[in-house]
């Protein structure tokens, strides 16, 4: 069973800075792309950013400048640190990875529970 866990969001004030933290746990043989998305009220799912497997960070226009993504492979973690936060960017942020276990032929694609981030204007 693989399970990804998110944690850091919360409340801040506009033009402060949350870090967000998504663990992935369980039978896992390998991690693929991992991701950020978003999901605000009443709007679809959108793509936030995204990294490689090999480090290499892809952003949505929208945050670009102002959200990096990491990870560190042997913790089997994905960061967004977000800064200089808008109003508009208050939405659920959910964790989304590509991950292969012991007997998958193929990268299985997983998504965590979702944390809240409320930017105050």
């Amino acid at each position: 069973q693989v399970q990804l866990m998110e944690s850091g969001g919360g409340l801040v004030q506009g033009g402060g800075s949350l870090r967000l933290s998504c663990a992935a746990s369980g039978r896992i043989f390998e991690i693929n792309k991992m991701a950020w998305y978003r999901q605000a009220p009443g709007k679809q799912r959108e793509l936030v950013a995204v990294i490689s497997r090999g480090g290499i960070p892809n952003y949505a226009e929208f945050v670009r400048d102002r959200f990096t993504i990491s990870r560190d492979n042997a913790e089997k973690t994905v960061y967004l640190q977000m800064n200089r936060l808008k109003s508009e960017d208050t939405a659920v942020y959910y964790c989304n990875a590509e991950i292969m276990g012991p007997y998958d032929s193929d990268y299985l694609n997983y998504w965590g529970q979702g944390t809240q981030v409320t930017v105050s204007s």
